[in-house]
């Protein structure tokens, strides 16, 4: 399920699509349940083009999609725009 779920985030070009491809879970609007030696949420946002924004951590960053609208990734959960604050 984790390395499909990648395959599909290769895709994304919203949050929209980033949330409805990973799902509810976890404390965000979606969550990512991969861990060590599944591949990244951000490696496959980067092959659809997205652009990081702002990082802190590995576990901790913004990034803006092609349509303009942003993630913020939390040690796996998802938020729609930029939480940094």
């Amino acid at each position: 399920m984790i390395d499909a779920q990648l395959k599909e985030l290769r895709s994304a070009k919203s949050a929209d699509d980033v949330i409805r491809i990973l799902g509810g879970s976890g404390s965000g609007d979606a969550h990512f349940a991969g861990s060590g030696g599944d591949g990244t949420v951000r490696a496959s946002l980067f092959a659809a083009g997205w652009d990081l924004r702002w990082e802190e951590a590995h576990y901790f960053w913004v990034m803006k999609a092609p349509d303009g609208s942003m993630i913020t990734y939390v040690e796996g959960d998802i938020y729609r725009g930029d939480k940094r604050s």
